[in-house]
């Protein structure tokens, strides 16, 4: 036997031992590493106003602490109006599920020719096996729920805490990271940085006026047709057609038609109806203009982009998915050579911007050298 053999074999059972442990420890820490990816991004998009205060003699760590309050207090805010349209709704449904009830069996005697009672059904319900099985598994649900709970307010707060010292830290964990690196590359990871805090930032803070345009126009519309909460609903479509991709309009516009409903079945139809209207709007007139410096991607390129974030974080990706491709977007645009088009590139078919009849010149093409 070859005396470099056991070396071979013990080398590669170590290699062999290793990578199985980093992917056990991998997949262990994958929730801790997403959660410090959220925070990453959020520290990015309150960076801009960290630094405006910091920059006016603020300390970092008290601007830091005066921006994450703003963020809290709004949150706070949205959750206590979203919370008592829901309960004020599902009061009023519960007092009102008897008379919905017996108009109900009503209306199914008149057309069937039946006899039914709401007292024999309420009869029939308690004694059966199913509502027994039923209240058994809910009842044994509660725990899971609780765990579930308490696991997103860990995460919330594990968030939280990573994001504020990314965003306190900002200069010094920059620094660190530079001291590692040669000085050709220091450069490199600072012009990075300051493109990602600007898409970042610039992506949040647009979505954010975009909301509060929505939730205006939403919140005047409510108020013509006397919806019930309406400042909760406008702040709901506002927040959530903005910062749910994809699907976050269809989401937001469900909730205030149901309302509407309850109060006349034309109104859902009006309130479907300014929702379609307001989407072509924004997507057309308003969001063309508020994004044009901040996330200048193509449609298909941010739709792409929110399907890949969406596979492979779900909607952590979804959220971060767009800021992280304009910042890729711009990172590398810097980089690319871009050349003069040639006359018969310039005039191509489809362009109507560039097009124009060819003209025969003589010499060498524009653009090659």
């Amino acid at each position: 036997m070859p005396r470099w053999l056991p070396r071979a074999v013990v080398l590669v059972l170590a290699l062999i031992a290793c990578f199985q442990l980093g992917s056990w420890a991998f997949h262990q820490l994958t929730g801790l590493l997403v959660n410090i990816l959220i925070a990453f991004f959020l520290a990015l998009a309150i960076e801009p106003a960290v630094a405006r205060m910091s920059a006016r003699g603020m300390r970092r760590g008290l601007a830091t602490f005066l921006v994450f309050l703003g963020v809290f207090a709004g949150a706070a805010g949205f959750v206590v109006l979203l919370g008592s349209m829901l309960a004020g709704q599902i009061v009023d449904m519960v007092e009102g599920f008897p008379r919905y009830l017996d108009s109900v069996i009503d209306s199914i005697n008149t057309t069937f020719h039946t006899k039914l009672s709401r007292l024999a059904i309420q009869d029939s319900l308690l004694h059966s096996d199913w509502l027994q099985k039923y209240v058994q598994n809910s009842a044994t649900g509660v725990l899971d729920v609780s765990a579930t709970v308490l696991g997103g307010l860990f995460r919330l707060l594990t968030v939280g805490l990573f994001s504020f010292y990314f965003a306190a830290d900002g200069p010094r964990l920059r620094r660190a990271l530079c001291s590692v690196l040669p000085p050709a590359k220091q450069s490199e990871v600072l012009r990075a940085w300051e493109i990602a805090v600007a898409k970042t930032g610039g992506y949040l803070y647009s979505r954010g006026l975009m909301a509060l345009v929505s939730g205006i126009a939403h919140y005047v519309v409510f108020a013509v047709l006397d919806v019930p909460y309406a400042p909760a609903l406008a702040v709901w479509v506002g927040l959530v057609s903005q910062f749910i991709p994809t699907i976050g309009t269809y989401l937001a516009g469900a909730l205030p038609m149901l309302i509407a409903f309850t109060v006349d079945p034309w109104y859902a139809l009006y309130v479907l109806g300014f929702v379609v209207v307001y989407q072509q709007f924004e997507n057309y007139v308003l969001q063309p203009k508020l994004t044009a410096r901040t996330v200048d991607i193509h449609p298909a390129v941010a739709f792409g982009s929110v399907i890949a974030g969406t596979a492979l974080l779900g909607a952590v990706g979804a959220l971060i998915a767009i800021p992280a491709v304009a910042t890729l977007q711009a990172f590398l645009g810097a980089y690319v050579k871009r050349y003069a088009l040639t006359e018969g590139a310039a005039g191509a078919e489809g362009d109507p911007a560039t097009s124009s009849p060819p003209r025969p010149r003589r010499g060498r093409l524009p653009g090659l050298r």
